[in-house]
């Protein structure tokens, strides 16, 4: 019988990077909530862009209320890091 690898998180709390400036436009949206999906409680992504995605985090509010927190770590004209964490009180953001 073949043993079935399953993805496990290291630690609830890691926080995994996410660059958005290597998507092609047309795909970030999709990536970012896939992204945002496979996180568990407590987990977060660093989103790294070249602008400031007012669209989308309006996008990802209305999506996932308050079960995922938004945080701008760096909020330049050219460079944006911005921290999404899985809130544990909501649990996983899908």
């Amino acid at each position: 019988m073949k043993e079935q690898l399953h993805h496990q998180h290291l630690r609830s709390d890691a926080v995994y990077p996410f660059d958005a400036r290597g998507i092609a436009k047309r795909f970030r949206h999709a990536a970012i909530f896939g992204a945002l999906d496979a996180l568990s409680a407590g987990e977060a992504m660093l989103f790294v862009n070249d602008h400031d995605p007012l669209p989308l985090l309006e996008q990802l509010r209305t999506r996932y209320g308050d079960k995922v927190a938004i945080a701008y770590e760096v909020r330049d004209p050219h460079e944006i890091r911005i921290r999404f964490t899985v809130n544990t009180a909501g649990g996983d953001p899908a």
